[in-house]
């Protein structure tokens, strides 16, 4: 009798193992978590990005968690090919993608930032020109006997395009007409006077 309660003990302590273990099964399927690479876990520059990345690896596993406990589907290792299954093993590769999207981005290796090229001296000088006349167009319209840094750097700009005048920062009759002509020769209302069209034209040059 005594030997009969003993079997009939473990009888019943194997089943209830066996109910445990199946429960434990349910929701925990054998290696259900996505091996995030070394290189991933010691990369901290892309904060961002890897907030993303893992975040698609939560929903990656969870997701087949849910298909393991809920449907009995292993969306890795599916065994039926009905439409159930066939939906979450497509929506298990589409999350999978994502996450190979983003370890793809962070496995990169990464482009040395190019240093940030210094505008030429020459750009520079042209810059300064149009803030020099922008302050006050009505005062840099030049006139004949403005004398001041801006008819210097006019009468520069119109040498360079081949005029030979006098780079004395004077504007007198002869800039007034190389001006004149290069406004002509241009397409520009030929005035001999400085205006914004014809200032943008010869800071191209």
């Amino acid at each position: 009798m005594k030997q009969i309660i003993i079997f009939l003990l473990l009888v019943i302590v194997g089943i209830m193992g066996y109910n445990l273990y199946r429960n434990y099964q349910r929701f925990h399927p054998p290696n259900y978590q996505y091996q995030v690479p070394e290189e991933i876990r010691a990369n901290s520059s892309e904060s961002d990005l890897l907030y993303r990345y893992y975040q698609a690896v939560e929903e990656l596993d969870a997701f087949v968690i849910a298909q393991w406990s809920d449907e009995k589907i292993d969306v890795r290792n599916p065994e039926d090919d009905d439409a159930k299954t066939s939906w979450a093993t497509n929506e298990y590769a589409n999350k999978k993608a994502k996450v190979r999207f983003y370890e793809t981005q962070l496995l990169a290796p990464m482009e040395p930032s190019k240093p940030k090229e210094s505008p030429s001296e020459e750009t520079t000088r042209k810059n300064l020109i149009k803030k020099m006349y922008y302050a006050d167009p009505s005062t840099y319209a030049l006139r004949i006997g403005d004398q001041n840094a801006l008819v210097y750097e006019i009468q520069r700009l119109l040498i360079a395009d081949g005029d030979s005048i006098l780079h004395d920062g004077l504007f007198r009759t002869e800039t007034f007409n190389a001006l004149r002509s290069y406004e002509e020769r241009n397409g520009l209302f030929p005035d001999g006077k400085l205006d914004a069209l014809t200032l943008d034209h010869l800071l191209k040059n």
